[in-house]
């Protein structure tokens, strides 16, 4: 039987290095898995499905914003993710909310507090700080978007964010082009948008000033 798992994502060494320090302390019943990069993040889940829950900061190498948070979700709708970041204005804590997150930990929580949040987490708990910011029914509405699309949409949307053209998606993704352009049709259309600009501004709506 595999042994229960957490998977620690972020771009930091050293900040991955003090996270996994606080959950071998608080938590040694657990293995701890690493990943610096959005696309080592999917490598991983595809490779331990024993993970039980995702420490996700928001800013990686491949990812835009909540882009990680939703494409996690989107693919493994049953295992918790929790957002560590350094930017804690209200609207950031209260968007990895309503797209799905079940916890968010700011980088500046002190390790017992950061501790007892994963904890609380595993125990079935959500656990967010207090917030300001109201509900938006904007973001709610986008992530309701988002869900539509299947995980290789998803991947293909993000390409097209990037700039990449039907010929590069496909070989970034090992797919035929016709194959992409079927994608592109659809994510246009799930999206209800014009065209492939628009689609990119609204990954890039995603983003968040400064995340971390």
């Amino acid at each position: 039987m595999s042994e229960p798992t957490l998977l620690v994502a972020d771009d930091h060494p050293l900040f991955r290095t003090a996270v996994l320090h606080v959950l071998r302390e608080r938590l040694p019943q657990f293995r701890t898995l690493e990943a610096a990069s959005a696309a080592t993040l999917g490598s991983a889940l595809q490779e331990h499905p024993e993970v039980e829950l995702v420490l996700l900061d928001l800013s990686m190498p491949g990812a835009h914003g909540f882009s990680a948070l939703l494409h996690v979700r989107g693919e493994y709708p049953q295992l918790p993710v929790v957002i560590i970041s350094s930017n804690d204005h209200p609207r950031v804590i209260r968007r990895a909310q309503q797209f799905g997150a079940v916890g968010f930990i700011p980088k500046s929580a002190p390790a017992e507090a950061m501790g007892g949040a994963i904890e609380a987490v595993l125990a079935g708990d959500s656990w967010f700080p207090p917030m300001a910011a109201e509900r938006s029914e904007a973001d709610a509405e986008l992530a309701a978007r988002l869900a539509q699309l299947t995980p290789q949409q998803f991947r293909v949307l993000l390409c097209l964010a990037d700039g990449l053209l039907n010929k590069q998606i496909a070989g970034e993704l090992g797919l035929a082009e016709n194959t992409v352009k079927v994608h592109v049709t659809a994510i246009l259309k799930k999206l209800a948008c014009h065209s492939r600009t628009q689609a990119a501004v609204l990954v890039k709506s995603l983003e968040t000033e400064d995340a971390a």
